[in-house]
């Protein structure tokens, strides 16, 4: 085991040390940036950026001092805990500078110089955290229980966050420099990361990370959130169960993904998944499931295979059902033919405002895979294919609420005849800036109950009685006893 880990050691500091050697391009051969104004500086703190700035020095030194001509016996000569006696002695070199304490977090910050991500490796080590957006390297912002807010977290420079950025990209297999300045892509641990770096990104590298925990929520986090409502829930897991096909619509950070990665609990474990997406995000808990992922072009332009190859294929592999985790374009032909063709209940998500705007998207999207069809026949098509349609809402404070759960019920006179199921409507904001509302049952009765007590589903009438649930206690963090006896 032990030599095991040496060899795996052996070959990550033979990577960093290669990546450190090959760091210099055209971008961090350029001079750096001037330094902002005191002004545009105001909120970082001084002595933190010295202290990043002194960081690099010593991290160039760290690295000067490998012998990277004998790369190959570098595990031997340098284990980490070789060039941890090497950081010690350069912080030692400069102990006028550093007291005990900075000494001590310098060694710490060093090795995660050397193995890690650097400054952003605490931000990383927070589970609470769900984005890490770095805006330059003066400007490091996260998202922590649906609000964003600024931290005291400081590059030295443009030069120092861009080698961060090189090792993730480096990694993962990818490029990224003045010829190719933008990446997208899947860290190990399922997290997406998208950077932009000069010339498009005018004020420094910009870096941003969306993670996805270890456990994703499962249907109950969501209704102890009060994310979503028991009856939704139950009416939804039904629809599933009968494969009742529907989307998931919503603005980016609404939640669309974790409400499918819920959903998908109730799919029967007897089935086979196939899912797609240009950026694997789902987590499924099913026995059987075959996940594949788009491939961009490689740097000649070559390679590339789409959403809508990948769906098309799916069709060959005998799935019971197609998740596609967003369609974003043609793919959504190919989708909505699976649906009308022996694949119902499968589900999908996409980026929109309301119901009816995911529509008009999805109408623009068939647009886009080359055929000329009326305007009636897309409607129809995308009628029959798709039955429900769930809205979800990043509202004011960073809840997530689902809005609306529509059913489309047929096109007549070339336009869709719909009805909503469930809402929710927002009745104001707290003091604290949190929204918050109420659930309700709007009294129509969905078509779809003799699909559903088909496949063993009975729902109740009383369950779609036109009723209101009242605002939940959660809902009002922060507003005093009055306040709530008057909303409630």
């Amino acid at each position: 085991m032990e030599m095991i880990d040496r060899n795996r050691e052996t070959q990550l500091t033979e990577k960093v040390a290669g990546e450190a050697a090959g760091s210099s391009n055209r971008f961090l051969d350029r001079p750096a940036r001037q330094t902002l104004s005191g002004a545009d500086l105001g909120h970082v703190d001084r002595h933190e950026l010295e202290f990043q700035r002194l960081k690099a020095k010593i991290h160039e030194e760290l690295v000067e001092s490998l012998d990277l001509s004998r790369v190959t016996h570098l595990g031997r000569l340098h284990s980490r805990g070789e060039l941890r006696a090497v950081a010690e002695r350069l912080c030692t070199n400069r102990r006028e500078m550093l007291n005990r304490l900075d000494r001590e977090r310098m060694i710490e910050e060093l090795m995660d110089e050397m193995f890690g991500l650097g400054p952003l490796e605490r931000l990383l080590k927070d589970k609470n955290i769900a984005d890490v957006l770095v805006n330059g390297p003066h400007h490091v912002y996260i998202e922590r229980f649906g609000k964003l807010e600024i931290t005291d977290v400081v590059f030295a420079d443009d030069n120092h966050l861009m080698r961060i950025i090189q090792r993730i990209v480096a990694r993962l297999g990818r490029r990224i420099d003045e010829v190719s300045p933008m990446v997208d892509a899947r860290l190990p641990d399922g997290s997406r990361v998208n950077a932009v770096v000069p010339p498009l990104a005018l004020d420094g590298p910009t870096l941003s990370i969306r993670r996805f925990g270890s456990e994703p929520l499962g249907i109950h986090d969501l209704t102890e959130r009060h994310s979503i409502h028991d009856d939704m829930v139950t009416f939804l897991a039904a629809a599933i169960t009968a494969r009742v096909s529907f989307l998931i619509a919503g603005g980016t950070g609404a939640g669309k993904t974790t409400l499918l990665n819920a959903l998908s609990t109730f799919i029967p474990q007897s089935e086979r998944l196939v899912t797609i997406e240009d950026s694997a995000e789902l987590n499924l808990r099913h026995r059987h499931v075959v996940r594949m992922e788009t491939r961009p072009p490689n740097t000649e332009g070559m390679g590339e295979i789409t959403q809508r190859d990948l769906v098309r294929n799916a069709l060959r592999m005998r799935p019971d059902r197609i998740l596609v985790g967003e369609v974003r374009g043609p793919e959504v032909l190919d989708m909505l033919q699976a649906m009308n063709t022996g694949h119902e209940g499968s589900l999908t998500t996409i980026h929109a405002n309301d119901t009816r705007d995911a529509l008009s998207r999805m109408e623009m999207m068939v647009a886009m895979a080359g055929f000329e069809l009326p305007m009636a026949v897309t409607r129809q098509y995308i009628a029959t294919g798709i039955k429900l349609i769930v809205h979800l809402s990043r509202l004011v404070g960073g809840e997530r609420k689902v809005m609306r759960v529509t059913e489309l019920l047929e096109v007549a006179d070339g336009n869709y005849v719909s009805q909503d199921i469930f809402g929710f409507e927002q009745l104001g904001v707290t003091p604290d800036g949190a929204a918050f509302g109420e659930f309700y049952t709007t009294g129509n009765r969905p078509s779809c109950l003799s699909r559903m007590r088909a496949a063993g589903c009975v729902l109740p009438d009383s369950m779609f009685e036109a009723k209101r649930f009242g605002v939940l206690a959660k809902d009002l963090p922060s507003v005093s006893d009055e306040t709530a006896d008057s909303v409630l």
